[in-house]
């Protein structure tokens, strides 16, 4: 059974907070914000208020992949973690 738009929203904001949180992460939690952003692009659900931070979600785990200290990253967008989940809940 796929997903729904609120399901997926729901996991990208709860590895989002997770990160900002715990200050830590895993290579897989960024793939798997890699694959919800790009279901989530194509969907005609999303406003295009969302598709921003839709976008900044995208590189950030792009980035948390190839980083070569994962946790440094995420240490290093604290702030940005903190937006975009407050972005996603004031749109979604």
């Amino acid at each position: 059974m796929p997903l729904t738009y609120e399901h997926q929203m729901q996991i990208l904001k709860d590895i989002l907070s997770n990160h900002q949180t715990d200050c830590c992460g895993s290579v897989a939690e960024c793939e798997q914000l890699e694959r919800l952003v790009k279901s989530l692009m194509v969907n005609t659900h999303i406003t295009d208020n969302i598709r921003p931070i839709l976008q900044e979600v995208y590189e950030y785990s792009q980035s948390g992949v190839n980083a070569s200290n994962l946790d440094d990253h995420i240490n290093g967008n604290q702030q940005k973690l903190s937006q975009w989940v407050d972005g996603m809940n004031s749109y979604s």
